[in-house]
């Protein structure tokens, strides 16, 4: 990938909407069909998420070459975050800690949560 080519897609990055980045944090998890990315989205936003509202934005990532679309079988697809995608995610990491990062309270604060997620 050259130079250009990772700062389009930065910039895509910090174009990208909240519920777009969440399908992105989603799929870093595991690949998944998209009503499992549904029922996912609905558990963290406590709410339910309509097919009008996912696979546009699932389409928009595709486009935007930070999902991946496969069959799975003849009525299925399985979505998947490409390499590009997780850049996408770790830009947009860096860019909230150092702006949350700002004393040794909150450092800690956020090294707690990354022991915890391990």
């Amino acid at each position: 990938m050259s130079e250009a080519e990772t700062v389009s897609n930065v910039a895509t990055a910090r174009d990208l909407t909240a519920f777009q980045q969440n399908v992105l944090i989603v799929l870093a998890e595991e690949s998944r069909y998209g009503l499992a990315i549904k029922r996912e989205l609905e558990d963290f936003y406590d709410e339910e998420v309509n097919h009008g509202r996912l696979y546009p934005n699932l389409d928009t990532l595709i486009e935007r070459g930070l999902v991946e679309k496969s069959e799975l079988d003849k009525r299925t697809n399985e979505y998947a975050i490409t390499d590009e995608g997780i850049e996408v995610l770790l830009d947009s990491f860096e860019w909230r800690f150092k702006k949350f990062i700002t004393n040794d309270e909150r450092a800690e604060k956020v090294e707690s949560l990354l022991e915890a997620a391990q």
